[in-house]
């Protein structure tokens, strides 16, 4: 019997964490461990594991909705972890900023972080790693560059877990690859398990004329990205289709420089490398005003939800003259200043209202509704199908089209905490 155990993002986005395991007490395989946040921006961690009952841990990618939580599993002995080269490298920035930044409410410090990459095994897509009971191989899950879907052996089952998985190719990375492969049981994400995404060619048509309508006049357009993946894909896509003054600023600077050293795991590297040399970092403050005081420059830069980073510094400069443009790119969790400009038009009290244009763009590396029914029917032999990360709406909006098109599959929407065993 198998036993899948939802430790975190069980109806709910982010704080990926889910358990696999024989359903006789042996030791779990952990399918990532991150955070969300509160209504008060505190971190929330999975429900809790002992490491003594853990097999090892799979890391699928390097956002801290699925990795926020790990170095937990490292404070008073080693777990055995797996991930690709380029995460385990992208784990240690963003965790170490995340302990920069929110130190004060974590369980654990940064020589518990540094445990965590001593113990990560770096593999490359398609190659097998043994952890316990389970074999393992990672696939491309096409979300940001290095992201992977875990599959996993066990007993007699065969489990894949997509993690955050995109079904069209972007000029960071190439689309998830699953045709054929046999998988009993399929976890996957349903964050846009709802919705209908518009082709990314009219999308990046939209923003690109966007943006040339405001500099033309003389406008200055902010663009807050996350500093992890939006950030290089937008400034890729600027390179390529837009003629202007250029800048990006904050965290997006050493990603960046990462992602220059993983070729292997990037869609368009030379464009990615040209975009690097051709647009200019902002590495002092004198620059920034320079740039704000200017006109038709266009700034990429952290964060992304507008919570922290230099994009605030750029928001409250900009965002009294209507000349000026705010072009969203990335998800706005609810609660956040980013969801509050798009909502409100007021995206904190000390920013007040914003006359400069503000527009969302759907740049989603998350697959909507067709992509994840289109992923689920390229697997062979599925039987179970179990949806995570995903809002209540949007679960049960999924579910239910799960069941329409995959009539002979039991599918599950469960709560945090909840085991679901499977025969």
């Amino acid at each position: 019997m198998l036993r899948v155990r939802v430790l975190g993002g069980g109806r709910e986005v982010g704080r990926a964490a889910v358990a696999v395991s024989l359903g006789d007490g042996r030791q779990s395989l952990l399918l990532d461990y991150g955070v969300n946040f509160d209504e008060e921006d505190k971190p929330r961690s999975p429900e809790h594991v002992k490491p003594s009952e853990v097999a090892g841990l799979v890391l699928t990618h390097a956002h801290l909705d699925h990795v926020g939580a790990a170095p937990m599993l490292h404070v008073t002995s080693k777990v055995s972890t797996v991930a690709t080269a380029l995460t385990k490298r992208l784990c240690e920035i963003m965790i170490k900023d995340f302990i920069k930044i929110s130190g004060y409410y974590l369980p654990y410090e940064e020589v518990d972080l540094y445990n965590m990459i001593d113990s990560i095994q770096d593999y490359s897509y398609e190659n097998e790693v043994q952890l316990g009971d389970y074999r393992v191989k990672l696939l491309n899950a096409g979300h940001i560059p290095g992201s992977s879907m875990a599959y996993v052996e066990v007993g007699e089952y065969s489990v894949v877990y997509t993690g955050d998985v995109n079904t069209i190719d972007t000029r960071l990375v190439s689309r998830a690859s699953a045709s054929g492969v046999k998988a009993d049981v399929v976890i996957i994400e349903g964050t846009y398990g709802w919705i209908k995404h518009p082709p990314r060619e009219l999308v990046e048509k939209e923003f690109l004329d966007a943006v040339k309508e405001v500099t033309d006049r003389g406008g200055n357009v902010l663009i807050p990205a996350f500093s992890l993946g939006r950030a290089q894909e937008i400034l890729t896509l600027l390179y390529e289709r837009f003629e202007g003054n250029v800048f990006y600023d904050g965290m997006i600077r050493q990603i960046y420089e990462v992602f220059i050293s993983y070729p292997e795991y990037i869609n368009k590297y030379e464009e990615l490398l040209r975009s690097k040399e051709e647009f200019k970092p902002v590495v002092r403050p004198s620059q920034r005003r320079k740039i704000v005081d200017g006109r038709g420059n266009v700034i990429v830069a952290s964060a992304g939800m507008l919570k922290g980073g230099p994009a605030v510094y750029y928001l409250k400069k900009l965002a009294g003259d209507p000349l000026n443009a705010v072009f969203m790119v990335s998800y706005q969790a609810p609660g956040t200043p980013g969801r509050h400009l798009l909502e409100d038009g007021i995206p904190s009290e000390d920013v007040g209202p914003v006359k400069a244009r503000v527009q969302w763009f759907d740049f989603s590396s998350h697959a909507g509704v067709d992509g994840l029914l289109e992923l689920l029917k390229s697997f062979s032999n599925v039987e179970h199908v179990v949806v995570v990360h995903t809002s209540e709406k949007a679960g049960k909006y999924f579910t239910e089209k799960i069941r329409e098109t995959m009539k002979d599959v039991s599918v599950y929407l469960p709560h945090n905490n909840e085991e679901i065993m499977i025969e």
